[in-house]
């Protein structure tokens, strides 16, 4: 399967008849040099600038067994390659210990795409473009050239730019039909703006390459995900309608119930974040950072997670791995040693806007070990079923960790260890596949260790980076590198500068929420100032309909996540998964499969009532209206409740969808608007 052909100065690497890599003298594989970084960060936000002083070619190559040497100046790098389980490993080495910067070229097609490096909310389609790969708030407004982005870095240093993300990862999927992971957690720099090669820069001499070639994009799924490790099947509740997030103590969580309901909405879930309490800060409503259940806000909460148990409703809630400052957790975990350390050796206190943090030491084991009985043992063993992870990508790059590992290397790291201390209270309860978590950040291994993604704090606007539209490409890009399950705030999260959630902004994220792994709904930062569904009649009436669909699919759904758990498929899955052959839809970035049974393209402008979408080539049927259709551009009407979505006409689960159209279609009993 592997083949080193040298001829002079040139040299190409053959990994199942396809050309992985070329070297000559004039246009090397492997760069090495030195440089000096600066970074400064602020809440989440970092400014990082490289100061490069050498980057040497290694011109020279020469074979050896089992790999290869390049060299120049007295610098070496040895390529050692192994191939295991088919795939194909490159090792690493360096003579230099001094090393710190290092810079490979896979080689490329001019024509060829690329998608993954984690969650990426801008482009679907990273090619023409560089992505630093560093965990970070991504941003508010996340465009330059929006006024959103101008006020928010003029006065929150948080703008963010289009490959801001809470999630990077040394991972990517290329149209060539392959994928490649890079075993590193230092800054990196994946760039796929030239024609002919993909640089890959690393601060750090990487470990190891993982690449592999297959025959199709589903069965190059299957086998990433077999590399990464899969997560568990989403609790079967999570299928029977819609979570509501609301706060405020028990009596007025139970109203907010108790309307739902009445209003004919499929209440699954209620999501309090405010659990812990809260306080208030110029950002606007914020929680009370000691993970300690407020018994003033919720009396008697076990007792009242027994009773909503018995209406088929979850009660859900937050945790971060940041304890606030002088409160009982921080104190304790002061007391044994588990708080991340400042230069000085006391502990580190993070700025999270107007108050300060210690940071859980999740280096050390037994650090690791006291937190995780702090989920099993306040969250748990209250009956909770679930919780939003928060907060994996602040760790500062200037604390000193138990480990004795740089900041800097571990900053990337820092998500999946925290979504490994989650995964592990979870397992260790016997509660895999019954309680879950949801998390924003990530890297490399929470394909594995979390049990669902959530896409962040978009805006509550229209705007196309950082707006309702943002969350498709997110879903599409943490898809195509293994991690099937994800969803978004129903409604957006942010609201600054000027920015206030509307009804129909509401409304039309909900409907579009109907196909994700799950629904589920955000007051927001500010909920007095922005829409709430449980104020408006009839929007309560359009989530009750949404959440109906919801729980109607259910037997598509619970395919789809069988699916995922045996195969690596995501739910939400870009169409040249199942329709490789047609060139237009490598590039579709706002439209999506649900399954392979169910084409959606969402409406994310304001004001829109009808959608163009590109079907390609198959039998379609419109959901709503019956209309069949053979392929290409077709324009439907789109009233709010009435998303564009169409089935396929020989799914497995016609009979499934007729019903939807016969219930809720034109001429359905069900149709409003």
């Amino acid at each position: 399967m592997l083949k080193l052909e040298k001829k002079k100065d040139r040299l190409r690497v053959m990994f199942k008849d396809e050309c992985i890599l070329e070297h000559s003298s004039h246009h090397p594989f492997v760069f090495v040099g030195q440089g000096n970084e600066t970074i400064e960060s602020y809440r989440g936000n970092y400014q990082i600038e490289d100061h490069l002083e050498s980057r040497i070619p290694l011109t020279k190559a020469l074979l050896i067994e089992n790999g290869c040497v390049f060299s120049s100046h007295g610098i070496s790098v040895t390529v050692s390659f192994l191939i295991v389980e088919q795939r194909l490993t490159m090792k690493f080495t360096c003579n230099r210990s001094n090393v710190n910067r290092f810079w490979i070229r896979m080689k490329a097609e001019a024509d060829e795409k690329v998608y993954g490096c984690g969650e990426q909310a801008s482009y679907f389609n990273l090619r023409n473009r560089k992505y630093p790969l560093w965990t970070s708030e991504p941003g508010v407004g996340r465009d330059k050239s929006s006024l959103t982005t101008f006020y928010a870095d003029k006065v929150d240093k948080a703008g963010g730019d289009y490959y801001t993300t809470y999630y990077p990862e040394p991972t990517y999927v290329s149209t060539r039909k392959y994928w490649l992971h890079v075993e590193s957690t230092a800054y990196a720099e994946f760039d796929f703006r030239a024609p002919d090669y993909h640089e890959l820069m690393f601060w750090e001499v990487p470990g190891e390459l993982t690449l592999n070639f297959s025959d199709t994009y589903l069965n190059l799924l299957t086998d990433l995900t077999d590399f990464t490790g899969r997560p568990p099947m989403l609790p079967d509740f999570l299928h029977d309608g819609i979570i509501l997030g609301v706060q405020g103590g028990i009596e007025t969580v139970i109203r907010y119930k108790n309307l739902a309901l009445e209003h004919g909405i499929k209440v699954n879930g209620l999501w309090v974040q405010d659990w812990v309490g809260h306080r208030f800060t110029t950002f606007g409503k914020r929680l009370y950072w000691n993970w300690v259940l407020n018994e003033k806000l919720y009396p008697n909460l076990k007792d009242e997670i027994v009773e909503l148990s018995k209406e088929n409703i979850a009660f859900l809630t937050y945790i971060c791995p940041f304890l606030l400052e002088n409160e009982t957790l921080f104190n304790e975990a002061k007391s044994f040693g588990y708080l991340a350390l400042n230069s000085e050796g006391a502990p580190y206190l993070e700025d999270f806007g107007e108050f300060y943090c210690g940071i859980v030491d999740l280096t050390n084991p037994k650090g690791f070990e006291w937190y995780k009985n702090v989920i099993k043992n306040n969250i748990i063993a209250l009956g909770i079923k679930g919780w939003m992870a928060d907060f994996g990508e602040y760790l500062p790059i200037d604390c000193i960790l138990h480990n004795g590992v740089s900041a800097k290397i571990m900053h990337n790291a820092w998500p999946v260890l925290w979504a490994k201390c989650n995964y592990e209270a979870v397992k260790e309860t016997g509660n895999l596949g019954k309680v879950f978590y949801f998390m924003r950040a990530g890297g490399f291994g929470s394909q594995k260790y979390c049990t669902s993604m959530w896409a962040g704090d978009q805006s509550v606007n229209w705007e196309t980076h950082d707006g309702i539209a943002s969350v498709i490409p997110s879903a599409l890009s943490t898809g195509i590198i293994g991690n099937p399950y994800t969803h978004s705030d129903i409604g957006g999260y942010t609201s600054l500068h000027g920015n206030i959630r509307t009804k129909e902004l509401f409304d039309r994220w909900c409907e579009m929420n109907i196909f994700s792994s799950y629904m589920r709904t955000h007051e927001g930062n500010r909920p007095t100032q922005n829409f709430q569904f449980y104020n408006d009649v009839d929007t309560m009436k359009h989530m009750a309909r949404c959440s109906n669909i919801k729980m109607d699919l259910k037997p598509y759904v619970l395919s789809l996540v069988e699916e995922a758990s045996l195969l690596g498929y995501p739910l939400q899955r870009p169409l040249f998964l199942h329709y490789s052959d047609d060139p237009v839809v490598y590039d579709l970035q706002y439209e999506f499969l649900f399954g392979q049974d169910l084409y959606v393209k969402p409406i994310v402008k304001e004001s829109q009532l009808t959608q163009t979408c590109y079907l390609p080539l198959d039998s379609w049927v419109h959901l709503w209206t019956g209309q069949e259709y053979n392929g290409g551009e077709v324009t439907v009407e789109a009233p709010i409740g009435y998303p564009p979505v169409f089935y396929r006409k020989k799914s497995l689960f016609r009979d499934l969808f007729e019903d939807l159209y016969k219930k809720y279609g034109k001429g359905g009993h069900l149709w409003q608007r």
